[in-house]
């Protein structure tokens, strides 16, 4: 069986991928809707991404803080891009890091979805395959999350869970790997 290139139609290509988490700091994750579900699943998308050696790229909008601790501890290496515009790749340090890490496909998690998430998502389309973890990503209100997976979903980004990320890219049970997340999604 020959096996082609992944699209948007496809299942997400862990060779080709590429975690985003945007904007999970101290000042903005306290107003935001489900918080705690929020940080659970974007912490444990980071230990899925280190167990399976994923790519992260981590922003960080200027005057919200640091990104939380529960986050930080987790992302050892990865340096946060600081940014001012809510588009991601208008922040030279973030398209230059996607472009050098050569990826086509940016999973993308964090806040807010209607603003910076949405317009990254809805910018990177044309170039990118985009995948939105919906229980990674979430607004100030209910509504604006609902609102802006709706719309990102209109401009043809895949939504997703954290777990059916997750078990798409192990593809298979009984690996080593495989039973590194266990915990992850028990």
């Amino acid at each position: 069986m020959t096996v082609e290139q992944p699209n948007r139609q496809s299942l997400i290509a862990r060779e080709d991928s590429v975690l985003v988490i945007i904007d999970v700091q101290e000042k903005l994750l306290p107003v935001i809707s489900d918080k705690e579900k929020i940080v659970e699943n974007v912490v444990r998308l980071v230990r899925f991404a280190n167990i399976i050696g994923l790519p992260i790229v981590l922003t960080e909008q200027k005057r919200l803080g640091n990104t939380i601790p529960e986050v930080k501890k987790e992302l050892e290496n990865v340096q946060p891009i600081n940014k001012v515009h809510f588009n991601c790749f208008y922040c030279d340090d973030f398209a230059y890091r996607i472009d050098t890490i050569g990826k086509s496909t940016l999973i993308l998690a964090g806040a807010e979805a209607h603003i910076c998430v949405a317009q990254t998502a809805i910018f990177a389309l044309p170039h990118f395959n985009v995948h939105i973890i919906s229980d990674a990503v979430s607004s100030r209100t209910r509504e604006n999350r609902i609102v802006s997976i709706k719309r990102m979903r209109q401009y043809g980004a895949t939504i997703s869970s954290a777990e059916m990320f997750i078990y798409e890219l192990l593809q298979k049970a009984g690996t080593d790997e495989f039973k590194a997340i266990l915990p992850l999604v028990k």
